[in-house]
């Protein structure tokens, strides 16, 4: 029987030139770089044609790897097109669950809420992906995803949970001082265009914004610091010791607490199971989430 290719040959390909480099691929792979040029040069082989000119900038697919990482995508989408479908037919309550946040939700609102589904659920694992950028539930980066947003993407379905109020927050030292002459925080440049962003140049103007971070937790820090001045989400300023609330809540900064999955896993027993439990306990959360001090 003569040799022919397999579905790792294809997810070598694609990852090659995805990243152009054998040791991205094997980072993404799982494996070694040595058995990733191993592999590639035995595919070369067998199918007698170059699958990547070899540059300084790296591995660029020739004519034959082109069509090669287009079958793999293809492909890939099938492949988890029916893993979705399949998951979603479970019926037990039980097995794996992938749920993304941000590290902001993690500390100050989820972690007690994972502790009582698993006591609620033991046979269901979880597994916590902390990111900040939206991952693609479509090709299973995870099952469920828990987002602050004002609009959630159009292709997952999910429940509203309510409003996230966000205030001005500053230490007490900061809080008697001159706000003349007060100094702000805010986010790197590449969150330039989150709301309490807007609101902060039109306020006071990128002059006088003498810090920046690229997370609520570690701006929320500085704010403790005495570094500056900050807006921030009440659920979470309201609890952060050493700082206190300088404003009442900015309708303008107002955004949205979002559990989210993908249309075919809704019908999963445990993504049934985890949207009902947290949507109960996150329900339980809203007038922190508000801002509602009692």
């Amino acid at each position: 029987m003569s040799p022919s290719t397999s579905w790792d040959d294809f997810r070598l390909v694609k990852a090659i030139a995805d990243h152009q480099s054998l040791g991205g691929a094997a980072d993404a792979l799982g494996l070694n770089h040595s058995t990733v040029f191993r592999r590639l040069g035995a595919l070369e082989a067998m199918l007698k044609t170059r699958m990547f000119e070899r540059s300084r900038n790296g591995y660029s697919p020739t004519a034959a790897g082109e069509r090669m990482v287009a079958l793999a995508s293809q492909m890939s989408d099938q492949i988890n097109s029916f893993e979705l479908k399949c998951a979603g037919r479970d019926v037990k309550p039980s097995g794996e669950l992938r749920i993304t946040t941000n590290d902001t939700m993690l500390v100050h609102l989820l972690t007690p809420i994972f502790a009582g589904f698993m006591l609620a659920y033991p046979e269901i694992r979880l597994e916590i992906v902390v990111s900040n950028t939206a991952l693609n539930l479509s090709k299973r980066d995870a099952d469920i995803a828990i987002r602050a947003t004002r609009s959630p993407p159009e292709t997952l379905v999910g429940r509203n949970i309510g409003t996230i109020a966000w205030a001005e927050y500053a230490s007490p030292a900061m809080a008697a001082a001159d706000r003349a002459s007060a100094r702000w925080i805010g986010y790197v440049e590449i969150l330039s265009t989150l709301a309490s962003m807007r609101e902060l140049y039109d306020r006071v103007g990128a002059e006088r914004i003498i810090y920046r971070v690229n997370t609520v937790l570690g701006l929320a820090e500085a704010i403790a610091a005495n570094i500056g001045i900050g807006y921030l989400p009440c659920f979470i300023g309201d609890r952060t010791p050493g700082i206190i609330r300088t404003s009442e809540p900015i309708t303008a900064l107002n955004t949205h607490l979002w559990l989210l999955t993908h249309p075919d896993l809704r019908d999963s027993a445990r993504v049934r199971a985890f949207m009902s439990f947290a949507g109960a306990e996150l329900s339980k959360q809203r007038k922190a989430l508000e801002g509602v001090i009692a």
